[in-house]
């Protein structure tokens, strides 16, 4: 029976030589995950730097839309004025455009085919300064149809008459006396138009 355990040392020193040939593939597998989990971290950090680089660079792309669009207008107005046109008999000249009062009423429908087979359109606000001149240009009669921006609408118009079924639908901006500002009427109301068209 002592034979048997005659080569115990060398089972031993086998065992012993197994273990260290077996601990380096875990160690293998435990660098290459702890490598997987850095990329993975790193990856994140870069799609989210990437992100926020997206959006400031989104924001600045509006920016400068935004500044050549005033740079283009502010270019025309500035040619415009170079030229010193006039504007056909009847029109009154503001900046570079031409703007007649009709004498006549009609419909938001009506007043804009009137401008458009003079080679206009509804007035477009697009100024401050523009809005004060065309409301004195209309300051003689009731109300006119102009066609409003939102940036210079009032506070409390258009409200669509208010929600009362006495006044229906209101979908048309006009220029009131009464009000001294803007108001919403009804695009069938029969009113004052302001054309405007390149002088």
């Amino acid at each position: 029976m002592e034979e048997v355990y005659a080569n115990i040392d060398d089972v031993q020193t086998l065992s012993s030589k197994s273990s260290t040939i077996q601990e380096g593939p875990r160690r293998f597998l435990r660098a290459s995950a702890l490598g997987l989990g850095l990329l993975s971290v790193f990856l994140l950090a870069g799609l989210i730097g990437l992100t926020l680089h997206h959006h400031d660079v989104t924001e600045e792309r509006e920016r400068l839309k935004v500044s050549l669009t005033e740079k283009t207008s502010e270019v025309f107005r500035l040619q415009c004025l170079m030229k010193r046109t006039t504007c056909p008999e009847g029109w009154r000249k503001f900046g570079c455009s031409c703007y007649l009062l009709s004498t006549e009423k009609a419909s938001w429908e009506q007043s804009r085919h009137n401008c458009t087979a003079s080679g206009a359109d509804l007035v477009i606000v697009n100024s401050s300064e523009e809005q004060l001149f065309v409301f004195d240009v209309q300051s003689f009669s009731s109300s006119c149809f102009p066609v409003m921006p939102v940036r210079f609408r009032d506070a409390t118009q258009p409200d669509n008459g208010g929600a009362d079924p006495q006044w229906g639908e209101e979908d048309c901006a006009h220029i009131s006396i009464f009000t001294n500002g803007w108001n919403d009427q009804s695009c069938r109301d029969n009113v004052h138009w302001i054309c405007e068209k390149e002088a």
